[in-house]
């Protein structure tokens, strides 16, 4: 059998890291990695394609038969790819004369929101994240590492599949919870957040009463114009309040302040809401 060599590039690069053989002394050499008992990562398997369930969850909510919270309840199992942007700091020519990386870094692509905040973007196939930044190298990960990855870059949002026909933005409370994985519930549907509310605005003598609903933001649009019930990243919640007759806008601003302050203060309504609309009425 013929003698297997390695490529020219290969090889340099091998001897410019130390030899052409492992710490072991085994060389590199005719060495092959395939089969059952060699995978590379736990995705050496993955054709690039988009999960399944999350595929079906975003075209049930554009349907307008899903909800918001199915499609991060898909992502909980989800492969996704984050984008990797290798960035050159000093180069240098190696004893073969070929050039060579002598230090590059390796950064995650994060975006900057509407509202300024930080956001890591998220594909659900290659080719998505290929249109998106044709240089960017795919990591696979499940979602809720991608999650991790998020929180760790201090950023407040995933922005599932940007520029495509439908992007999914995941708000900091639903991407926590991927983080942690548990179950997530939006704020809107949230039985417990409407007692906090009421307890907060009931300091208020004005207020006679308190209504949760989706906030405007909630919803989204796809890239072709389709009105999607979910995906958005406005304003998350909506609190009514109905104030009783009399108060003029001082006052009417005076109620709204005090209780936007006592919400901000509370931990449990601060973990669950990720961004608050006030509607009043008389």
């Amino acid at each position: 059998m013929a003698k297997r060599e390695l490529p020219g590039h290969i090889a340099a690069a091998l001897a410019g890291a130390g030899g052409a053989a492992d710490s072991a002394g085994q060389p590199w050499a005719g060495r092959s990695l395939e089969g059952e008992g060699n995978p590379l990562h736990q995705f050496d398997k993955d054709d690039g394609q988009p999960d399944p369930g999350y595929t079906a969850a975003a075209a049930a909510l554009v349907s307008g038969e899903g909800s918001e919270a199915d499609v991060v309840a898909s992502l909980a199992t989800a492969r996704v790819y984050v984008a990797i942007v290798a960035t050159l700091g000093e180069e240098a020519q190696s004893a073969h004369g070929l050039a060579a990386d002598k230090e590059a870094d390796l950064a995650l692509v994060t975006l900057t929101a509407p509202d300024g905040r930080k956001a890591l973007p998220v594909f659900s196939s290659v080719d998505s994240l290929a249109r998106w930044h044709p240089k960017a190298r795919p990591v696979a990960v499940y979602a809720p590492r991608a999650a991790l990855s998020a929180v760790s870059e201090e950023a407040q949002l995933l922005v599932i599949d940007p520029g495509s026909d439908v992007t999914f933005v995941v708000r900091r409370p639903a991407m926590w919870a991927l983080a942690q994985q548990r179950e997530w519930i939006p704020c809107y549907a949230d039985p417990s957040l409407p007692g906090v509310v009421s307890e907060a605005a009931a300091q208020e003598p004005a207020v006679r009463q308190v209504q949760l609903s989706a906030g405007s933001g909630v919803v989204s649009r796809t890239a072709g114009g389709t009105l999607v019930s979910g995906g958005g990243s406005g304003p998350e919640l909506r609190v009514t309040l109905q104030l009783a007759p009399g108060l003029d806008a001082s006052g009417l601003q005076t109620v709204a302040a005090a209780l936007q302050q006592r919400l901000a203060a509370h931990p449990e309504f601060v973990e669950r809401v990720d961004s608050l609309e006030l509607k009043i009425t008389r």
